[in-house]
Protein backbone atom coordinates (compact mmCIF):
# COMPACT_ATOMS: atom_id res chain seq x y z
CA UNK A 1 0.00 0.00 0.00
CA UNK A 2 0.71 3.42 -0.83
CA UNK A 3 0.22 5.99 2.34
CA UNK A 4 -0.14 9.34 2.58
CA UNK A 5 2.14 9.70 5.46
CA UNK A 6 4.49 8.11 7.48
CA UNK A 7 5.92 9.26 10.78
CA UNK A 8 8.98 7.49 11.60
CA UNK A 9 11.25 6.67 14.64
CA UNK A 10 9.31 8.88 17.60
CA UNK A 11 8.02 7.61 21.04
CA UNK A 12 4.63 6.89 20.39
CA UNK A 13 2.32 7.33 23.60
CA UNK A 14 -0.19 4.78 23.22
CA UNK A 15 -2.81 4.49 26.26
CA UNK A 16 -0.74 2.48 28.69
CA UNK A 17 2.84 2.49 26.89
CA UNK A 18 5.73 4.59 25.17
CA UNK A 19 6.56 2.53 22.14
CA UNK A 20 9.61 3.46 19.62
CA UNK A 21 7.53 2.74 16.39
CA UNK A 22 6.29 4.15 12.99
CA UNK A 23 2.93 5.28 12.01
CA UNK A 24 1.39 5.08 8.66
CA UNK A 25 -1.48 7.39 7.71
CA UNK A 26 -4.39 6.97 4.56
CA UNK A 27 -6.78 9.32 3.96
CA UNK A 28 -7.02 10.80 7.28
CA UNK A 29 -7.05 8.31 9.30
CA UNK A 30 -4.24 6.11 10.89
CA UNK A 31 -3.62 2.58 8.60
CA UNK A 32 -0.75 0.84 10.20
CA UNK A 33 1.39 1.07 13.33
CA UNK A 34 5.04 -1.14 13.06
CA UNK A 35 8.43 -1.22 14.08
CA UNK A 36 9.16 -0.37 10.71
CA UNK A 37 6.81 0.68 7.81
CA UNK A 38 8.56 -0.11 4.74
CA UNK A 39 5.69 0.95 2.15
CA UNK A 40 5.73 3.65 0.22
CA UNK A 41 4.43 7.11 1.07
CA UNK A 42 3.61 10.41 0.16
CA UNK A 43 5.91 12.10 2.95
CA UNK A 44 8.05 10.96 5.54
CA UNK A 45 8.11 12.86 8.47
CA UNK A 46 11.16 11.45 11.43
CA UNK A 47 10.34 11.89 15.06
CA UNK A 48 13.62 10.65 15.68
CA UNK A 49 14.03 11.96 19.47
CA UNK A 50 10.83 13.54 20.26
CA UNK A 51 7.46 12.22 21.39
CA UNK A 52 4.48 11.09 19.23
CA UNK A 53 1.25 11.81 20.85
CA UNK A 54 -2.73 12.25 19.97
CA UNK A 55 -3.20 16.10 20.09
CA UNK A 56 -4.91 17.58 22.69
CA UNK A 57 -8.82 17.86 22.98
CA UNK A 58 -9.45 21.34 24.31
CA UNK A 59 -12.82 21.12 25.53
CA UNK A 60 -13.31 24.45 27.14
CA UNK A 61 -12.39 27.48 24.45
CA UNK A 62 -14.38 31.02 24.28
CA UNK A 63 -14.60 31.52 20.13
CA UNK A 64 -16.53 34.89 20.56
CA UNK A 65 -17.73 34.63 16.82
CA UNK A 66 -20.86 36.02 15.72
CA UNK A 67 -21.02 39.47 17.65
CA UNK A 68 -17.76 39.37 19.11
CA UNK A 69 -15.11 38.73 16.79
CA UNK A 70 -13.38 41.58 17.64
CA UNK A 71 -12.35 39.91 21.23
CA UNK A 72 -11.70 36.24 19.14
CA UNK A 73 -12.44 34.66 15.75
CA UNK A 74 -12.38 30.91 14.84
CA UNK A 75 -9.58 32.03 12.42
CA UNK A 76 -7.47 33.64 14.81
CA UNK A 77 -8.52 31.55 17.89
CA UNK A 78 -7.74 27.98 15.58
CA UNK A 79 -4.45 29.03 14.27
CA UNK A 80 -3.51 29.59 18.14
CA UNK A 81 -4.83 25.63 18.93
CA UNK A 82 -2.90 24.22 16.31
CA UNK A 83 0.48 25.91 17.19
CA UNK A 84 -0.25 24.65 20.74
CA UNK A 85 -1.17 21.14 19.80
CA UNK A 86 -4.35 20.75 19.88
CA UNK A 87 -5.96 19.57 16.87
CA UNK A 88 -9.34 19.41 18.30
CA UNK A 89 -11.56 21.34 20.74
CA UNK A 90 -15.48 22.29 21.88
CA UNK A 91 -16.71 26.14 21.37
CA UNK A 92 -18.44 27.44 24.76
CA UNK A 93 -22.24 28.89 24.16
CA UNK A 94 -20.74 32.22 25.19
CA UNK A 95 -19.24 34.36 24.70
CA UNK A 96 -20.50 34.84 21.47
CA UNK A 97 -23.41 37.12 20.34
CA UNK A 98 -25.98 35.80 20.63
CA UNK A 99 -25.37 32.98 22.87
CA UNK A 100 -25.69 29.67 21.82
CA UNK A 101 -28.74 28.68 23.50
CA UNK A 102 -31.57 27.31 20.96
CA UNK A 103 -31.49 25.99 17.23
CA UNK A 104 -31.19 29.39 15.79
CA UNK A 105 -28.78 30.79 17.67
CA UNK A 106 -26.78 27.45 16.94
CA UNK A 107 -27.57 27.93 13.35
CA UNK A 108 -25.82 31.40 13.59
CA UNK A 109 -22.93 29.95 15.11
CA UNK A 110 -22.30 26.79 12.89
CA UNK A 111 -22.71 29.30 9.91
CA UNK A 112 -19.88 31.73 11.48
CA UNK A 113 -17.62 28.47 11.67
CA UNK A 114 -17.60 27.63 8.16
CA UNK A 115 -14.07 27.91 6.57
CA UNK A 116 -12.50 29.34 9.43
CA UNK A 117 -11.12 26.28 11.76
CA UNK A 118 -7.80 24.76 11.30
CA UNK A 119 -8.73 22.41 13.75
CA UNK A 120 -11.72 19.78 14.44
CA UNK A 121 -14.50 21.36 16.75
CA UNK A 122 -17.93 20.43 18.46
CA UNK A 123 -20.39 23.11 20.00
CA UNK A 124 -22.01 23.58 23.53
CA UNK A 125 -25.33 24.12 23.96
CA UNK A 126 -26.58 26.56 26.58
CA UNK A 127 -28.41 26.10 29.34
CA UNK A 128 -30.05 29.57 30.78
CA UNK A 129 -32.88 30.59 32.06
CA UNK A 130 -35.73 30.52 29.67
CA UNK A 131 -34.38 28.06 27.29
CA UNK A 132 -35.67 24.69 28.87
CA UNK A 133 -37.75 24.37 25.84
CA UNK A 134 -35.18 24.46 23.43
CA UNK A 135 -32.67 21.65 25.41
CA UNK A 136 -33.69 18.61 22.81
CA UNK A 137 -33.60 21.30 19.88
CA UNK A 138 -30.19 21.72 20.37
CA UNK A 139 -29.67 18.04 20.81
CA UNK A 140 -30.85 17.18 17.67
CA UNK A 141 -28.41 19.46 16.48
CA UNK A 142 -25.61 17.71 17.46
CA UNK A 143 -24.05 19.65 20.23
CA UNK A 144 -21.42 17.35 22.86
CA UNK A 145 -22.54 19.01 26.28
CA UNK A 146 -24.37 21.72 27.85
CA UNK A 147 -23.03 24.55 29.87
CA UNK A 148 -24.27 26.55 32.80
CA UNK A 149 -22.95 28.84 35.19
CA UNK A 150 -23.97 29.07 38.90
CA UNK A 151 -21.81 32.16 39.44
CA UNK A 152 -23.10 35.25 38.36
CA UNK A 153 -22.00 36.17 34.25
CA UNK A 154 -23.43 37.73 31.46
CA UNK A 155 -24.35 41.31 30.81
CA UNK A 156 -27.14 43.68 29.82
CA UNK A 157 -26.80 42.99 26.37
CA UNK A 158 -29.31 41.47 24.55
CA UNK A 159 -28.94 37.89 23.61
CA UNK A 160 -25.74 37.21 25.87
CA UNK A 161 -25.42 34.09 28.32
CA UNK A 162 -26.72 34.66 31.84
CA UNK A 163 -26.68 32.38 35.17
CA UNK A 164 -29.05 29.55 36.20
CA UNK A 165 -30.89 30.11 39.22
CA UNK A 166 -31.94 27.19 41.29
CA UNK A 167 -35.22 25.79 39.47
CA UNK A 168 -33.49 25.90 35.67
CA UNK A 169 -30.55 23.93 37.31
CA UNK A 170 -32.66 21.41 38.73
CA UNK A 171 -35.02 21.39 35.91
CA UNK A 172 -32.43 21.48 33.49
CA UNK A 173 -30.60 18.09 34.85
CA UNK A 174 -33.72 16.22 34.83
CA UNK A 175 -34.15 17.28 31.25
CA UNK A 176 -30.72 16.58 30.32
CA UNK A 177 -30.93 13.27 32.09
CA UNK A 178 -33.69 12.33 29.76
CA UNK A 179 -31.69 12.71 26.83
CA UNK A 180 -28.84 10.95 27.90
CA UNK A 181 -26.87 14.77 27.65
CA UNK A 182 -24.33 16.02 30.56
CA UNK A 183 -23.85 19.36 31.95
CA UNK A 184 -21.18 20.93 32.28
CA UNK A 185 -20.96 23.55 35.46
CA UNK A 186 -18.98 26.81 36.13
CA UNK A 187 -19.51 26.39 40.05
CA UNK A 188 -19.15 28.99 42.67
CA UNK A 189 -21.46 30.44 44.85
CA UNK A 190 -23.22 33.49 43.08
CA UNK A 191 -24.66 34.82 46.22
CA UNK A 192 -21.59 34.79 48.47
CA UNK A 193 -18.62 35.89 45.68
CA UNK A 194 -21.32 38.63 44.80
CA UNK A 195 -21.53 40.39 48.18
CA UNK A 196 -18.02 39.75 49.08
CA UNK A 197 -16.77 41.75 46.21
CA UNK A 198 -19.18 45.17 46.70
CA UNK A 199 -17.56 45.20 50.32
CA UNK A 200 -14.35 44.94 48.76
CA UNK A 201 -14.92 47.62 46.34
CA UNK A 202 -16.63 49.90 49.45
CA UNK A 203 -13.99 49.36 51.38
CA UNK A 204 -11.57 50.26 48.82
CA UNK A 205 -9.95 46.76 48.14
CA UNK A 206 -9.33 47.05 44.64
CA UNK A 207 -6.11 44.85 44.30
CA UNK A 208 -5.55 41.29 42.83
CA UNK A 209 -5.30 39.69 46.30
CA UNK A 210 -8.63 41.62 47.22
CA UNK A 211 -10.30 39.88 44.22
CA UNK A 212 -9.10 36.31 44.92
CA UNK A 213 -10.49 36.89 48.64
CA UNK A 214 -13.90 37.61 47.58
CA UNK A 215 -14.26 34.24 45.85
CA UNK A 216 -12.64 32.32 48.79
CA UNK A 217 -12.32 28.31 48.55
CA UNK A 218 -15.25 27.45 49.86
CA UNK A 219 -17.66 29.44 47.33
CA UNK A 220 -16.18 26.69 44.73
CA UNK A 221 -16.99 23.64 47.25
CA UNK A 222 -20.23 24.68 48.39
CA UNK A 223 -21.90 25.24 44.45
CA UNK A 224 -19.61 21.86 43.53
CA UNK A 225 -21.64 19.74 46.08
CA UNK A 226 -25.19 21.63 45.81
CA UNK A 227 -24.96 20.32 41.72
CA UNK A 228 -23.90 17.32 43.26
CA UNK A 229 -26.66 17.20 45.24
CA UNK A 230 -29.22 17.62 42.53
CA UNK A 231 -27.22 15.96 39.83
CA UNK A 232 -27.86 12.93 42.54
CA UNK A 233 -31.73 13.18 42.72
CA UNK A 234 -31.94 13.99 38.73
CA UNK A 235 -29.81 11.56 37.03
CA UNK A 236 -27.90 13.80 35.60
CA UNK A 237 -24.74 13.31 34.24
CA UNK A 238 -22.12 16.04 35.31
CA UNK A 239 -18.61 17.73 34.38
CA UNK A 240 -17.01 20.32 36.46
CA UNK A 241 -15.49 23.06 34.52
CA UNK A 242 -11.68 24.74 35.90
CA UNK A 243 -11.91 23.45 38.86
CA UNK A 244 -9.40 25.72 41.37
CA UNK A 245 -9.08 23.46 44.43
CA UNK A 246 -8.54 20.02 45.88
CA UNK A 247 -11.57 20.41 48.37
CA UNK A 248 -13.80 20.66 45.21
CA UNK A 249 -11.94 17.37 43.37
CA UNK A 250 -12.46 15.42 46.61
CA UNK A 251 -16.09 15.85 46.49
CA UNK A 252 -16.38 15.22 42.83
CA UNK A 253 -14.33 11.86 43.91
CA UNK A 254 -16.03 11.16 46.76
CA UNK A 255 -19.47 11.25 44.62
CA UNK A 256 -18.05 9.41 41.90
CA UNK A 257 -17.09 6.41 43.84
CA UNK A 258 -20.86 6.80 45.21
CA UNK A 259 -21.70 5.70 41.53
CA UNK A 260 -22.57 9.47 39.80
CA UNK A 261 -21.27 10.22 36.52
CA UNK A 262 -19.24 13.02 37.07
CA UNK A 263 -15.40 14.05 35.93
CA UNK A 264 -13.69 17.44 36.35
CA UNK A 265 -10.87 19.33 34.63
CA UNK A 266 -8.74 22.16 35.52
CA UNK A 267 -6.58 24.53 33.37
CA UNK A 268 -2.51 24.85 33.18
CA UNK A 269 -2.90 28.43 34.68
CA UNK A 270 -4.33 27.02 38.17
CA UNK A 271 -0.65 24.99 38.63
CA UNK A 272 1.19 27.28 37.31
CA UNK A 273 0.52 31.25 38.35
CA UNK A 274 -0.03 31.75 42.06
CA UNK A 275 -1.65 34.64 43.87
CA UNK A 276 1.50 36.72 44.32
CA UNK A 277 2.68 36.08 40.67
CA UNK A 278 -1.21 37.68 39.75
CA UNK A 279 -0.29 40.53 42.13
CA UNK A 280 2.87 40.63 39.81
CA UNK A 281 1.74 39.52 36.44
CA UNK A 282 -1.54 42.11 36.28
CA UNK A 283 -4.82 41.96 34.78
CA UNK A 284 -4.41 39.49 32.05
CA UNK A 285 -3.87 36.73 35.07
CA UNK A 286 -7.39 37.43 36.18
CA UNK A 287 -9.87 34.62 35.66
CA UNK A 288 -12.83 32.86 37.78
CA UNK A 289 -12.55 30.69 39.74
CA UNK A 290 -9.09 32.82 40.70
CA UNK A 291 -5.71 31.92 40.60
CA UNK A 292 -4.86 30.15 44.42
CA UNK A 293 -1.80 30.77 47.03
CA UNK A 294 0.90 28.46 46.76
CA UNK A 295 -0.37 26.38 49.73
CA UNK A 296 -3.86 25.71 47.50
CA UNK A 297 -2.16 25.14 44.32
CA UNK A 298 0.32 22.54 46.04
CA UNK A 299 -2.75 20.95 47.01
CA UNK A 300 -4.65 20.90 43.43
CA UNK A 301 -0.90 19.76 42.33
CA UNK A 302 -1.15 16.48 44.41
CA UNK A 303 -5.07 15.43 43.26
CA UNK A 304 -3.29 15.60 39.54
CA UNK A 305 -0.32 13.43 40.35
CA UNK A 306 -2.66 11.11 42.17
CA UNK A 307 -4.95 11.07 38.82
CA UNK A 308 -7.97 13.06 40.35
CA UNK A 309 -8.18 15.36 37.63
CA UNK A 310 -9.68 14.13 34.30
CA UNK A 311 -8.91 16.40 31.85
CA UNK A 312 -6.77 19.58 31.09
CA UNK A 313 -8.67 22.28 29.28
CA UNK A 314 -7.17 25.94 28.61
CA UNK A 315 -10.90 27.91 29.55
CA UNK A 316 -9.16 30.31 26.66
CA UNK A 317 -11.26 33.15 27.09
CA UNK A 318 -9.77 36.46 25.22
CA UNK A 319 -10.56 40.00 25.27
CA UNK A 320 -9.51 43.08 23.74
CA UNK A 321 -6.49 45.07 25.32
CA UNK A 322 -8.16 48.01 26.65
CA UNK A 323 -10.86 45.35 28.66
CA UNK A 324 -7.49 44.47 30.56
CA UNK A 325 -5.68 47.46 30.39
CA UNK A 326 -7.83 50.08 30.82
CA UNK A 327 -7.71 53.07 32.76
CA UNK A 328 -8.98 52.12 36.30
CA UNK A 329 -6.63 50.37 38.95
CA UNK A 330 -9.35 48.23 40.51
CA UNK A 331 -9.45 44.86 39.54
CA UNK A 332 -12.93 43.98 39.88
CA UNK A 333 -13.69 45.99 36.62
CA UNK A 334 -11.06 44.15 34.16
CA UNK A 335 -12.60 41.20 32.32
CA UNK A 336 -12.12 38.08 33.95
CA UNK A 337 -10.85 35.66 31.66
CA UNK A 338 -6.96 34.20 30.65
CA UNK A 339 -5.62 34.10 26.78
CA UNK A 340 -3.64 31.03 27.22
CA UNK A 341 -4.86 27.93 24.62
CA UNK A 342 -1.46 28.44 22.84
CA UNK A 343 0.39 26.94 25.73
CA UNK A 344 -1.44 24.36 27.09
CA UNK A 345 0.66 20.85 25.95
CA UNK A 346 4.08 22.48 26.04
CA UNK A 347 3.81 24.14 29.37
CA UNK A 348 1.86 21.44 31.63
CA UNK A 349 4.23 18.53 29.72
CA UNK A 350 7.07 20.46 31.04
CA UNK A 351 5.40 21.46 34.32
CA UNK A 352 3.93 17.63 34.81
CA UNK A 353 6.10 15.13 33.19
CA UNK A 354 9.33 16.98 32.96
CA UNK A 355 9.45 18.37 36.84
CA UNK A 356 7.07 16.41 38.38
CA UNK A 357 7.26 13.14 37.06
CA UNK A 358 3.76 12.47 35.66
CA UNK A 359 3.70 10.04 33.38
CA UNK A 360 3.47 10.69 30.06
CA UNK A 361 0.73 8.24 29.35
CA UNK A 362 -1.06 9.87 32.07
CA UNK A 363 -0.56 13.06 31.06
CA UNK A 364 -2.12 12.16 27.35
CA UNK A 365 -4.83 10.57 29.14
CA UNK A 366 -5.66 14.01 30.79
CA UNK A 367 -5.27 16.01 27.45
CA UNK A 368 -7.04 13.43 24.18
CA UNK A 369 -8.06 10.30 25.73
CA UNK A 370 -10.42 11.41 28.51
CA UNK A 371 -11.81 14.35 26.44
CA UNK A 372 -12.52 11.85 23.41
CA UNK A 373 -14.38 9.30 25.60
CA UNK A 374 -16.24 12.11 27.39
CA UNK A 375 -17.51 14.19 24.58
CA UNK A 376 -18.01 11.42 22.89
CA UNK A 377 -15.77 11.94 20.13
CA UNK A 378 -15.07 8.49 19.38
CA UNK A 379 -12.40 8.78 16.31
CA UNK A 380 -10.06 10.71 18.19
CA UNK A 381 -8.14 10.99 21.18
CA UNK A 382 -5.42 8.14 21.03
CA UNK A 383 -3.62 6.68 18.76
CA UNK A 384 -4.52 3.79 17.09
CA UNK A 385 -5.78 1.81 13.82
CA UNK A 386 -8.46 3.77 12.04
CA UNK A 387 -8.63 6.59 14.73
CA UNK A 388 -8.14 9.92 13.46
CA UNK A 389 -4.74 10.99 11.97
CA UNK A 390 -4.65 13.76 14.88
CA UNK A 391 -0.87 13.74 15.77
CA UNK A 392 1.69 15.97 17.67
CA UNK A 393 5.04 15.91 17.82
CA UNK A 394 6.98 17.20 20.97
CA UNK A 395 10.54 18.08 21.60
CA UNK A 396 11.66 17.67 25.35
CA UNK A 397 14.80 19.00 24.52
CA UNK A 398 14.08 21.93 23.03
CA UNK A 399 13.46 25.33 25.48
CA UNK A 400 11.96 28.67 24.56
CA UNK A 401 10.60 31.85 25.71
CA UNK A 402 6.69 32.50 25.22
CA UNK A 403 7.06 36.27 22.81
CA UNK A 404 3.68 38.29 22.37
CA UNK A 405 5.28 38.53 18.64
CA UNK A 406 4.58 34.74 18.66
CA UNK A 407 1.07 34.43 19.47
CA UNK A 408 -1.35 33.80 17.05
CA UNK A 409 -3.98 35.31 19.14
CA UNK A 410 -6.67 38.34 18.07
CA UNK A 411 -4.76 40.46 21.05
CA UNK A 412 -1.24 39.75 21.57
CA UNK A 413 -1.50 39.55 25.22
CA UNK A 414 -0.89 36.18 27.61
CA UNK A 415 0.08 35.63 31.37
CA UNK A 416 2.82 33.66 30.06
CA UNK A 417 4.45 36.12 27.64
CA UNK A 418 8.22 36.32 29.40
CA UNK A 419 7.86 32.52 30.78
CA UNK A 420 10.41 29.84 29.80
CA UNK A 421 9.12 26.33 28.73
CA UNK A 422 11.02 23.35 28.55
CA UNK A 423 9.60 21.78 25.59
CA UNK A 424 7.91 22.36 22.22
CA UNK A 425 5.49 21.27 20.17
CA UNK A 426 6.84 20.96 16.96
CA UNK A 427 4.06 19.70 14.28
CA UNK A 428 0.53 19.52 14.46
CA UNK A 429 -1.00 17.00 12.15
CA UNK A 430 -5.11 17.01 11.84
CA UNK A 431 -6.66 13.94 10.42
CA UNK A 432 -3.03 14.11 8.96
CA UNK A 433 -3.12 17.52 7.27
CA UNK A 434 0.51 19.13 9.44
CA UNK A 435 -1.37 22.31 9.94
CA UNK A 436 1.62 23.64 12.04
CA UNK A 437 5.47 23.34 11.80
CA UNK A 438 7.37 25.08 14.17
CA UNK A 439 9.87 26.59 11.99
CA UNK A 440 6.95 27.62 9.07
CA UNK A 441 4.33 28.35 11.35
CA UNK A 442 0.47 27.76 10.29
CA UNK A 443 0.27 25.56 7.23
CA UNK A 444 -2.27 25.70 4.52
CA UNK A 445 -5.99 26.71 4.43
CA UNK A 446 -8.75 26.19 7.32
CA UNK A 447 -10.40 22.69 7.13
CA UNK A 448 -11.42 21.72 10.51
CA UNK A 449 -14.54 19.70 10.03
CA UNK A 450 -17.37 19.75 12.29
CA UNK A 451 -18.01 16.93 15.23
CA UNK A 452 -21.09 16.31 15.97
CA UNK A 453 -23.03 14.07 19.18
CA UNK A 454 -24.22 10.57 18.46
CA UNK A 455 -27.16 10.01 20.58
CA UNK A 456 -26.55 5.50 19.30
CA UNK A 457 -23.56 6.09 20.88
CA UNK A 458 -23.20 6.66 24.45
CA UNK A 459 -19.95 8.48 25.87
CA UNK A 460 -17.78 6.05 27.77
CA UNK A 461 -18.25 6.36 31.48
CA UNK A 462 -14.79 7.21 33.05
Amino acid sequence: MKYDLVIKGGKVVFKNEIRCVDIAIKDGKISAIAETVDDAADQVVSAQGQYVMPGMIDTHVHICEPGRTEWEGFVTGTKALAAGGTTSYVDMPLNALPATVDRETLQSKLEAAKGKNYVDYALYGGLVPGNLDHLEELSEEGVVAYKCFMSTCGSDIPNDFTNVDDYTLYAGMKKLAELGHMLSIHAENALITDRLGEEMVKQGKITAADYVASRPVFTEVDAVKRALYLAKETGCKLHFVHISTAEAVEEIIKARNEGQDVTVESCPHYFTITTAQFEKIGPVAKCSPPLRNEEEQEKLWNKLIEGKIDMLTSDHSPCPFEMKYSATNNIFEVWGGITGCQNNVDLMFDEAVLKRNVPVTDFVRMIATNPAERFNMRNKGEIAISKDADIILVDASQSYVVKKEDLYYRHQHSPYIGRKINCRVTKTFVRGNLVFDVNQGIMGDPFGQLVTYKKAEEAVKL
